[in-house]
C-alpha cells in the first residue's frame, strides 16, 4: 500500500501531462474494444455454422446459378441426410436504404437443417405452408419495423415478375426465434416455389444449395461426392463447409479481421511512443530523487518495479476506462443495429484480450525506464541535473 501511495504522488507531479497520457491510453483501448467487437460480431455467422452442413454454390462464383435439378441428385446420395436451397431476393422496403436480407427456400427441409439455431411455432409454420405470397420474418424485423402477422409488406426486388412489376407483395405469416444467442433473426424467408413461378427471368435455377450430412466426420467426403456429380458439366460446384462458406462470403465485402488488425496496430504503435517517451521524461527527471531513495536502503529491484509500477498503473487506469467506454457504447448500440449485426456484444474474450494488452502496454512503456533505475549508480545520479 506505501508503494502504490508512492506510485500515485509521484504520477500526480506532473498532473497535465499524467492525465494527457492516461487519455491517450483511453483512447487506445476505446479504439480495441470497439473494433475487436465489430470484427466479433462479423466472425459471428462463422462460429455458429453446424459442422454437419455444407454449402454448395456454382465454382465459378455465387452469384452465377444453379440448375433445380442438382438438388434432386444430391438428395439421392446415402451420405447425404437433408438437402435443401435458398436463392438471394435482394429487395429493399420502401426506401433503398431498408434493405436486409430476403431468401427464397423451402419450408420444412430449411427450418429442419437450422433446427439448432432456430424455432417457429407449428401453427405459424402450417399458416405459412398455406399462403402462397406468405412469408416468415425475424425477431428483428418486428423490432426495426413493427411488423406482425398479417401484415402486408412490398418490397421492391432485384428480380422482376412477369411483366416487367418490380414490386413484390407479400403477407407476414410467422416469426421466428433464435434458439442460440447471435443467430440473425434479421432476414425474411419466402416460399420458392411462388418467387420461381412469378419472376421474368431465372426460372428453374436456384442459388446454392445447403446440405446436411449423416455424420459430420464425412462432411469432406461429401463435399468431393457432390462436386463429382456435376464435374465437367455446364454448371460444376463447389462444396465447402457452412463455416469456410460463411468466412468467404463475409471477406467479398471485406475482411474485418484485417483491417481492424491493421488499425490497431498502428493505434498501438503511436501511443507505445507517445506512453513510452512520456514515461523516460518522467525518469530522467527524477534521476536524483531515485539515488537518493537508493541511498537511503531501497534495493536496485525495489527501485526497478517502482518505476516500472508507475507504466502499469498508468495503462491499468486508461485502459479500464476505455474498456469501460467501448462496452458503454457497444451496448447502447446493440438494439439500433440489431437488424444489421445481430451479434453485436462485447465478448468475454475481447474482454481478456482487452485485460491482457493492458498489462502488456504498461510494461513495454515502463521497461526501458525500469532498466535504468535497476542499474542506476548512486553517485552518478546525484551529480546530475535535471
Amino acid at each position: 500500500m506505501y508503494y502504490l501511495y508512492f506510485i500515485m504522488k509521484n504520477l500526480g507531479r506532473k498532473k497535465v501531462r499524467t492525465i494527457l497520457t492516461c487519455l491517450s491510453i483511453v483512447i487506445a483501448f476505446l479504439l480495441f474494444g470497439l473494433l475487436r467487437t465489430l470484427g466479433s460480431a462479423f466472425d459471428q455467422g462463422a462460429e455458429l455454422a453446424g459442422e454437419d452442413r455444407l454449402v454448395t454454390i456454382n465454382k465459378i462464383t455465387l452469384i452465377q446459378p444453379l440448375p433445380y435439378n442438382y438438388l434432386t441428385k444430391v438428395k439421392m446420395l446415402d451420405t447425404v441426410a437433408i438437402a435443401t436451397q435458398s436463392n438471394w431476393f435482394g429487395g429493399y422496403y420502401q426506401e433503398p436504404r431498408n434493405r436486409f436480407s430476403q431468401f427464397a427456400i423451402e419450408a420444412d427441409d430449411y427450418f429442419s437443417i437450422y433446427e439448432d439455431l432456430y424455432s417457429l411455432p407449428e401453427d405459424q409454420m402450417k399458416a405459412w405452408k398455406a399462403n402462397r405470397i406468405g412469408v416468415v420474418i425475424g425477431k428483428a424485423l418486428v423490432d426495426q419495423y413493427q411488423w406482425k402477422i398479417g401484415d402486408r409488406i412490398p418490397l421492391i426486388g432485384m428480380f422482376p415478375q412477369q411483366g416487367g412489376n418490380t414490386t413484390w407483395e407479400f403477407e407476414v405469416s410467422g416469426i421466428y426465434e433464435a434458439k442460440t444467442k447471435g443467430a440473425e433473426t434479421n432476414v425474411m424467408l419466402m416460399h420458392y416455389s411462388y418467387f420461381d413461378e412469378a419472376r421474368q427471368y431465372g426460372k428453374g435455377t436456384l442459388g446454392w444449395m445447403i446440405i446436411k450430412v449423416k455424420d459430420k466426420n464425412q462432411s469432406e467426403l461429401v463435399a468431393k461426392q457432390v462436386d463429382a456429380l456435376f464435374a465437367n458439366s455446364a454448371a460444376e460446384t463447389k462444396t465447402s463447409s457452412e463455416k469456410d462458406f460463411t468466412k468467404s462470403f463475409a471477406k467479398q465485402f471485406a475482411d474485418i479481421g484485417f483491417i481492424t488488425s491493421i488499425i490497431l496496430a498502428a493505434v498501438f504503435f503511436t501511443m507505445l511512443l507517445v506512453a513510452g517517451n512520456t514515461m523516460t521524461q518522467s525518469f530522467r527527471e527524477r534521476i536524483p530523487e531515485l539515488a537518493v531513495l537508493k541511498t537511503l536502503g531501497f534495493a536496485d529491484a525495489t527501485v526497478m518495479w517502482l518505476v516500472l509500477g508507475e507504466a502499469i498503473f498508468l495503462s491499468v487506469v486508461g485502459g479500464l476506462i476505455g474498456l469501460l467506454f467501448a462496452w458503454l457504447i457497444v451496448a447502447g448500440a446493440a438494439d439500433a443495429l440489431a437488424a444489421t449485426l445481430p451479434g453485436l456484444m462485447m465478448t468475454m474474450d475481447v474482454l481478456i484480450q482487452g485485460l491482457l494488452f493492458v498489462i502488456l502496454f504498461g510494461i513495454v512503456t515502463g521497461a526501458i525506464p525500469a532498466i535504468q533505475g535497476l542499474r542506476l549508480q548512486i553517485v552518478t545520479a546525484l551529480r546530475s541535473r535535471r
